[in-house]
């Protein structure tokens, strides 16, 4: 097939756009300078010059051409929304198959760092904070256009981790880095629904050869408080500040804000994909995902922090 994958020069979509080519199909993803299609095309990527912005065109374009297409970059909200809009207007009624990669994000809920025992399927109501609502609405405009012949699917996966990651789990570990403090909100309950990128990717595999129309896919291995990753950070950094700095206060959360939301613990049972390839090869704790990059030295003075916010 011929795919083009919008996020390939990211963690998720670049390992998914290396997992296609691997397997022979066609893979295309935009180049927004030299450098970047110098990047794509090592991998085997061919690089498409445009972006979300002025070239969005020419991304549309590019999108046409294709057979399908994966939605996975980490865009500005209303870029985003913008580029939807195109690709659903402009692929509406082709057969083609689009999928948007989203996130159990949108259903994060502000606890305040405690625990929360609710738990959401793909299909059940759920209130939507402020930070979640434009991805929501993006979601909901590409299941919207299943039903103008275009097989538009939304996968939601946890937090993901793995090699490459450069997310919630590596940040904590530069803080423990810089500071010598690892930090969670209150208690650090709030729970972080989990999967590891060798499992998306596999998932989206089966999206492409199985997925139906209009489908709202969650994938999860596991789920972990805060707390316990700050802790895994703080047992296995190597960063060993001077004492002055132990009890320094640092954020190093999601970029859209303190950690005082959450998916909530179970939120995205695996079902799905274990009815397509059996269960999650990897359900293991979440921060042993770059453990080995710090076994080598041990701290001896650091600490975890709990932030009242």
């Amino acid at each position: 097939m011929n795919v083009f994958v919008i996020g390939a020069t990211g963690f998720v979509g670049g390992t998914l756009a290396r997992h296609l080519t691997a397997r022979e199909h066609l893979v295309t993803d935009l180049a927004r300078t030299d450098v970047a299609a110098v990047a794509l095309a090592a991998d085997g990527i061919t690089p498409v010059v445009a972006d979300l912005d002025s070239r969005r065109s020419a991304t549309i374009d590019a999108a046409l051409e294709a057979d399908v297409v994966v939605y996975a970059a980490q865009a500005d909200p209303m870029l985003e929304t913008a580029t939807v809009e195109s690709l659903t207007r402009a692929m509406a009624g082709t057969g083609k198959t689009l999928i948007f990669l989203s996130g159990s994000g949108v259903l994060l809920q502000r606890t305040a760092g405690a625990w929360s025992q609710d738990s959401f399927a793909e299909h059940d109501p759920f209130a939507v904070e402020p930070l979640a609502t434009s991805r929501k609405a993006a979601e909901g405009a590409v299941l919207a256009a299943a039903s103008d012949r275009l097989r538009a699917m939304v996968i939601r996966p946890g937090l993901i981790w793995g090699p490459g990651d450069h997310g919630h789990v590596p940040m904590t570990y530069q803080s423990v880095a810089a500071t010598g403090a690892a930090c969670y909100v209150g208690p650090g309950l709030h729970t972080y629904s989990h999967v590891h990128i060798d499992d998306v990717t596999r998932l989206f595999t089966l999206a492409l050869e199985a997925g139906r129309a209009g489908g709202l896919y969650h994938a999860v291995a596991g789920e972990v408080p805060n707390r316990w990753i700050a802790r895994e950070s703080r047992t296995t950094s190597a960063a060993a500040p001077a004492a002055s700095h132990h009890r320094k206060r640092s954020w190093s959360g999601e970029s859209s804000g303190p950690s005082s939301w959450q998916p909530p613990a179970g939120c995205v049972p695996c079902a799905h994909s274990r009815n397509w390839g059996g269960a999650p090869s990897a359900p293991t704790c979440c921060p042993r995902s770059v453990k080995h990059a710090w076994e080598a030295r041990r701290p001896q003075h650091v600490t975890d922090v709990s932030l009242s916010l």
